[in-house]
């Protein structure tokens, strides 16, 4: 009777305590550790280092990012590599797995999940898109074929070192990815917050602090340079991910293969082929310059509206609309909106300048079927054209393209 009390006591300590006792605010501390380490496992390892191979990762953090996944998130290499290829691939279509811009905000808020794994089933995207992810020993017998397994373990684990609230520790991890990932960035990232460059899809940066999820805040930078291991991109910006990659480096843990490319200036030169390539390479960076001097041409214009004393007028509303939207591409522009911004070309000479010419300096990397020495020359030509035009902004901008350096 003493010894079954005795068990029956222990138990209950055991369920009120587990095996550390810890404190609340201890369990507090190790979930959001832990929930952290399997951050930087979904950004470093899963996603910059096998998806877009963006630098190469030693064996030490390779094995413990496999492990953690495997122990709190079960989700198979091979399969998400897959998934977010064919993401990139085919994003904001039909064929996207998980756009929010043809499936809905809601769709991937409430059932990202279950679209990323109904797509991580299909042969097709896994055999097209999942190659070269590991296929060692222990990726072949354990986490892939036992994935689930891993996430049962931790569950043990947690309850054998908090007792019964481990179970409360758990949930939290196994929700913490399909939220942040699936919901946010896939999610909010492709819906809304604020883009530096004019990349050919519907990526946003959710916020330029990127700690939370790792960088991975920063998906507008990320989808204007896939490849580069830095998703951030401009002086404010911070990508906690990339501070973990720099410190894997001087550890000798890894070895960046790529980052986005930067736009080199010196002296003010006539255009040439090494403007041109300059310019081509970094398009993303000039057409971001370039939409500054659109967006201080019409605040231009909305200074000059103020001072008649018509805020209120409907062209008051167009120039505002000019001013959020016109440093976009066209094709990007909502429909409902392209005669609001018709008409505030048609009252601004100088904003249609800038617009005509924008579209003709944007054709220096679309037209494929042009010489490189005939694209000197139109490069040339829109130089002259935008330094006799009277206007500032481009005069400004076209000598800046000159001091370009690839």
């Amino acid at each position: 009777m003493n010894f079954l009390m005795s068990v029956h006591d222990a138990l209950i300590q055991w369920l009120a305590h587990g095996l550390l006792e810890a404190s609340a605010w201890q369990i507090v501390a190790f979930t959001l550790v832990i929930t952290h380490f399997t951050i930087l496992s979904v950004t470093i390892f899963l996603h910059r280092a096998q998806a877009h191979r963006s630098l190469d990762l030693g064996p030490i953090p390779s094995h413990f990012f496999r492990a953690v996944l495997w122990l709190t998130t079960g989700m198979v290499t091979k399969e998400f590599v897959a998934v977010h290829r064919k993401h990139h691939a085919k994003c904001e279509t039909e064929d996207d797995p998980h756009s929010p811009q043809t499936r809905g905000l809601k769709a991937l808020l409430l059932t990202g999940v279950e679209l990323y794994r109904a797509e991580a089933k299909n042969p097709e995207t896994i055999a097209k898109y999942g190659l070269g992810t590991p296929s060692d020993w222990i990726e072949r017998n354990l986490y892939t074929r036992f994935s689930w397994q891993g996430v049962g373990l931790m569950l043990i684990i947690n309850l054998a070192l908090f007792g019964a609230i481990g179970a409360t520790v758990w949930a939290i991890q196994m929700v913490w990815i399909p939220v942040w990932a699936t919901g946010v960035i896939n999610g909010i990232g492709h819906y809304w917050g604020y883009r530096n460059f004019e990349a050919p899809d519907a990526s946003t940066n959710v916020s330029p602090w990127g700690i939370l999820i790792g960088g991975e805040e920063l998906h507008n930078n990320h989808h204007t340079y896939p490849t580069s291991a830095k998703f951030s991109v401009k002086p404010f910006e911070f990508d906690i991910g990339w501070g973990y990659i720099r410190a894997f480096e001087i550890l000798g843990w890894a070895k960046v293969r790529k980052t986005a490319p930067k736009l080199r200036h010196g002296d003010i030169k006539p255009a040439d082929k090494d403007t041109l390539e300059a310019i081509i390479t970094n398009r993303y960076e000039v057409m971001s310059k370039y939409g500054r001097g659109l967006k201080a041409a019409c605040a231009a214009e909305l200074a000059r509206l103020k001072a008649q004393g018509q805020e209120h007028s409907a062209q008051w509303a167009q120039f505002k609309l000019a001013k959020r939207w016109s440093h976009r591409d066209e094709v990007n522009i909502p429909d409902r909106l392209l005669t609001e911004i018709a008409n505030a070309r048609a009252a601004s000479p100088t904003l249609d300048k800038l617009l005509t010419m924008r579209e003709e300096l944007r054709q220096l990397w679309t037209r494929t079927n042009v010489s490189a020495e005939q694209l000197v020359a139109d490069l040339q030509a829109w130089c002259r054209r935008a330094e006799e035009s009277g206007i500032a902004e481009l005069r400004n901008f076209s000598m800046s393209l000159r001091m370009a350096r690839a």
